[in-house]
């Protein structure tokens, strides 16, 4: 692989592995086991001292296409596919923590993700503190002895904060913590957490990288010595293992990413200026405007908008329901990263399990819905909110 190719060509052709019969589309290798042509070669294989596969479960050809793929778009040394994002949230932070450990966390994540941290991890006597993330002076006031690891998802689900990757690796490396940054919504196409001091990054393969609705998966990545020390056993004897199935469908997936979320982010960009012109609508978030709170540290640190927009419709739950059921090309779903244009409600979806303070504290109120835009002709879209906005104010 020719590491000066721009990502669009990585996305094609990195780390592609050819069988003996030179196939076109890379094989699915679904297969549990390997076999060896001696027992000494197997010893050599357990022992490490050749390289080879032993087991589905540790690895397979097919997932480590999707693996290299991945480190070729991401900057990264080496990664771990799996069964599904939240696989991959879960073992990027409890892979290097034990009892005692205290995690730092911005309080604004996706539901599951402050289930691991503010839940499971204390079932386990590790601690966790919540903060707002948009602060750097929040993080360092969190600190403590025991502070191991820094949480976090940029932009944020489902209100699209941006939170300063770079000051908060700064103060991680302070104290010898790591960085582990969700990088979902900004996609790796516009942000590059490893190169702005990150020290893990996970996705859910699930949205962009499929990006068609078809299967769940999760990737982690970080530098050979981490995965090394903290993630390769946990990995190896907990099983969160992707499907080599699910790693050739996102190969198959990531060759279009570029073109996809490209049509998705200029979907995204003209709906939300749209959306803010109408009366309907209270207030509109997305990170290609200028008027976006974390402007300043957007321009620093993302090359792009975003596929997903933010908006409060006027008249709470019930414009917001009605809004959403008149819309006949926008999809209702809790996904999002799809080839179609979907919409939630995250305060009974996505975010619906948190308490009415937290919610209000995050600023997800009854009238704010998350829309991923798809592919679709944008003409087509915006007249589909035109058409649904007239409707509930008729």
């Amino acid at each position: 692989m020719t590491k000066t190719w721009r990502p669009a060509t990585q996305l094609v052709h990195g780390g592609t592995l050819r069988s003996q019969y030179g196939e076109t589309s890379e094989a699915i290798y679904l297969t549990q086991g390997f076999v060896y042509e001696t027992a000494e070669a197997a010893e050599a294989r357990f022992k490490g001292e050749t390289d080879g596969f032993i087991y589905a479960r540790y690895g397979s050809p097919t997932n480590d296409m999707f693996e290299k793929r991945m480190c070729a778009l991401e900057g990264a040394e080496d990664a771990r596919a799996t069964a599904s994002g939240m696989a991959a949230v879960s073992a990027a932070i409890l892979c290097q923590l034990k009892a005692g450990d205290h995690i730092v966390a911005a309080r604004a994540l996706f539901g599951s993700c402050r289930w691991v941290v503010e839940t499971l991890a204390p079932k386990y006597g590790i601690e966790c503190t919540l903060v707002d993330g948009r602060d750097l002076g929040n993080w360092e006031k969190a600190i403590r002895k025991n502070t191991k690891v820094f949480f976090l998802e940029s932009p944020t689900n489902p209100t699209l904060e941006v939170i300063d990757i770079a000051g908060v690796a700064k103060l991680a490396n302070q104290i010898g913590a790591k960085v582990v940054v969700d990088n979902v919504f900004a996609t790796p196409l516009f942000q590059k957490p490893l190169e702005l001091g990150a020290h893990v990054v996970v996705y859910s393969a699930t949205k962009h990288i499929d990006g068609q609705g078809r299967c769940l998966g999760g990737v982690i990545l970080s530098d050979k010595q981490w995965i090394d020390e903290n993630l390769h056993d946990y990995f190896r004897h907990t099983g969160p293992a992707m499907s080599p199935f699910n790693a050739w469908t996102l190969l198959k997936g990531i060759e279009t990413l570029p073109l996809r979320v490209r049509q998705q982010t200029q979907n995204a960009a003209r709906i939300a200026d749209f959306l803010s012109e109408r009366r309907e609508i209270a207030k509109v978030i997305y990170p290609g405007r200028k008027d976006h709170p974390q402007a300043e540290i957007i321009a620093k640190q993302m090359s792009g908008g975003s596929t997903l927009v933010a908006f409060e419709v006027k008249g709470g739950k019930e414009a917001a329901f009605a809004l959403q059921n008149a819309l006949e090309i926008v999809k209702i779903s809790n996904n999002l990263g799809d080839a179609k244009s979907l919409i939630t409600h995250p305060a009974t979806t996505t975010h619906k399990n948190l308490s009415d303070e937290a919610r209000a504290e995050l600023g997800i109120s009854a009238g704010i819905l998350r829309l991923s835009a798809g592919i679709e002709d944008t003409d087509d879209l915006l007249e589909d909110f035109d058409k649904a906005l007239s409707a509930i104010r008729a």
